[in-house]
């Protein structure tokens, strides 16, 4: 693998153990089309909350969306070896923590992530969450999961195994409840096009975003309901996404050819809990509907958003919604150009579910720079990050 970091060294004379605020962090560039996400991954870091937090807080960031070209520190903390052992570098006997560290350093060589060997060149990593995210401070929550202390982890297996254990960071949306609705699935595949030579259709894509989605959302406290829900997809990094038939309609309906049929069950199924929530005194209830659109191979399009126009809240979700998008472009692209739309239109959803329901095009799936926006894994992401932070705005 090709070498695309570059290490931030200024040890001077370091002592074995590092204080508050005299912590060294590798400092890496990400590769080209490779977000948060993704950079953790290939350094073998777990994406949780934890380390997320830790990453926005030693680069000074509030979000997570990073800048072309520019180098990252990661939350791998960098201590100059003693050249005795792992324990006494740093002053922490505990064998099973050693062996661990020494495992990460001789497989991020064996990746191509370092050159040398840490016995050799005196350079020792120190991933984070080995000392901070799994800690002393770590105890046991009901799902049997690690987390650090105070923290609440869910698990939800609709996510996949990698995904399914979910930090819930605040309550910011606490007694909301959304329904995620990716469109087409089961026989239906939607819109579809060519990647690298390879078939890729809108319902994957549409349903990978909406999964991230749905788990950004319970990570601030909201109730959430997949409506559309495939039993062995869950979250996934692939570009190309395999394309299957066996979504189902909440909660384990068949999907039927037909599309009237099709687009009934889901009003229902969005219906009938809507009523039940609204019993128990949810006052905010949103349905969010995500698809994939096809057009000619020439045109390039933003994501735009459509709205019940007889729903005033409606329409000032979906504008508040790509407003947000507008503002991430022209931060992390400047000069670009941002050309998303709201407008009403008359969708069967929009028409006849009964929550606030906002019905989002992500692109064109036959155009190879719109297919940037959903076959790239931390691309998805930021747009459910993107999304999801839309959502948090609203009052």
């Amino acid at each position: 693998m090709k070498l695309s970091f570059k290490i931030i060294v200024g040890f001077l004379f370091f002592t074995t153990t590092l204080f508050a605020g005299n912590e060294k962090y590798l400092k890496v560039t990400p590769e080209k089309g490779e977000g948060v996400y993704a950079m953790l991954r290939r350094y073998s870091l777990e994406t949780t909350a934890c380390n997320l937090n830790k990453f926005k807080e030693i680069n000074g960031l509030k979000d997570l969306n990073l800048l072309k070209g520019k180098s990252y520190k990661l939350p791998i903390m960098i201590y100059k070896y003693n050249g005795k052992s792992i324990r006494s570098t740093l002053n922490n006997y505990d064998l099973k923590l050693a062996k661990r560290i020494q495992a990460f350093n001789e497989q991020a060589q064996k990746n191509g992530l370092r050159k040398k060997d840490y016995r050799v060149d005196n350079i020792l990593w120190v991933p984070y969450e080995y000392l901070y995210c799994k800690g002393a401070a770590v105890k046991k929550v009901k799902n049997g999961s690690d987390a650090p202390s105070g923290t609440t982890v869910k698990r939800y297996p609709i996510f996949g195994k990698d995904n399914e254990k979910v930090e819930i960071k605040d309550n910011k949306l606490k007694g909301c409840v959304y329904y995620i609705v990716s469109g087409h699935g089961g026989p239906d595949p939607g819109a579809m096009g060519k990647y690298n030579g390879k078939r890729i259709t809108e319902d994957e894509y549409a349903y990978d975003i909406a999964l991230r989605l749905a788990k950004d959302l319970i990570e601030h406290g909201a109730s959430v309901y997949v409506i559309i829900r495939d039993p062995n997809d869950g979250i996934r990094d692939e570009k190309v996404l395999k394309p299957d038939k066996d979504e189902v309609c909440y909660k384990n309906q068949t999907i039927p050819l037909n599309q009237i049929k099709r687009l009934n069950q889901r009003v229902n199924a969005i219906n009938r809990l809507y009523a039940i929530n609204k019993k128990k005194g949810v006052k905010k209830q949103r349905a969010i509907i995500l698809h994939v659109d096809s057009r000619s191979k020439g045109e390039k399009v933003d994501m735009f958003f459509y709205y019940n126009q007889r729903s005033k809240t409606g329409k000032k979700l979906a504008t508040l919604m790509m407003k947000t998008v507008e503002e991430k472009y022209n931060k992390h692209q400047s000069g670009r150009g941002y050309y998303g739309t709201v407008k009403s239109r008359n969708l069967h959803l929009l028409r006849k579910t009964k929550p606030v329901a906002v019905f989002i095009e992500l692109g064109n799936i036959q155009n190879s720079r719109d297919q940037k926006r959903f076959v790239i894994e931390d691309n998805r992401q930021a747009v459910a990050n993107w999304l999801t932070e839309g959502l948090l705005r609203e009052k």
